[in-house]
């Protein structure tokens, strides 16, 4: 058995993850999912940023009290990059995930410039556009328009104080695993590319950002045969 913990990347929750998880729990393997990072939500005057999002994670981590495998997914890659020397993991996967150098911020990766799909809020919060099509497009192509706009309803705002906040990128003290997806319009593959040669292994899926909606099964075999 291994230990797993799963993190979800912006304008979402632990939910994002249920069809992979439930999968690998099938096969014996011990999950926890981040059910919500600090940095989205419903109410805009709660939310946090990178550092209370790495602070949830590591107490979640601490709690498996077990060498763990930790997942982080688009934004997730942001989040797990801040735990790179911490004792209790023992790989670290990135699934279409950003990972960042240190000083650098997920506006750094957009350039300064948010996407289409992405629109900002005076309240200090960004949101995902509510054209279905603009969403689907972007983030989950492969996945039906009628699946698409029912997880669009459960889309949460994310801070804009974690897109600007900056990692620490400690010194990474255990191996990792980048996931490639070929089909992703979010993160572009180019861009995945140049982030995986840090990486230690590198798999590639057929699918979109959103490759646990598209290929949950593929995605939990994958990440089941991490060590």
């Amino acid at each position: 058995m291994t230990n797993y913990v799963l993190v979800h990347g912006g304008f979402v929750g632990g939910w994002y993850w249920d069809q992979v998880a439930e999968s690998m729990r099938a096969h014996g393997h011990r999950v926890e999912v981040i059910e919500q990072l600090p940095s989205s939500g419903s109410d805009p005057a709660e939310l946090g940023d990178l550092s209370a999002d790495a602070r949830r994670v590591r107490e979640v981590v601490a709690g498996v009290a077990e060498p763990v495998v930790l997942v982080g997914h688009s934004y997730g890659g942001m989040v797990i990059t801040e735990l790179a020397d911490d004792p209790a993991v023992a790989h670290a996967v990135y699934l279409s995930a950003f990972w960042p150098e240190r000083g650098q911020s997920l506006n750094d990766f957009l350039g300064g410039h948010l996407p289409d799909w992405i629109v900002p809020h005076a309240d200090g919060t960004v949101t995902v556009t509510e054209d279905v099509d603009v969403a689907r497009e972007a983030l989950c192509a492969d996945i039906d328009a009628t699946t698409t706009a029912a997880n669009m309803r459960r889309f949460v705002p994310q801070s804009i104080s974690s897109l600007a906040a900056a990692s620490s990128a400690p010194a990474r003290t255990h191996p990792a695993t980048y996931i490639i997806c070929e089909l992703d319009n979010a993160i572009p593959p180019a861009a995945q590319e140049a982030m995986s040669a840090r990486a230690d292994y590198v798999e590639r899926l057929a699918s979109s950002h959103q490759a646990m909606g598209s290929m949950p099964e593929r995605v939990a075999s994958l990440l089941e045969g991490v060590s």
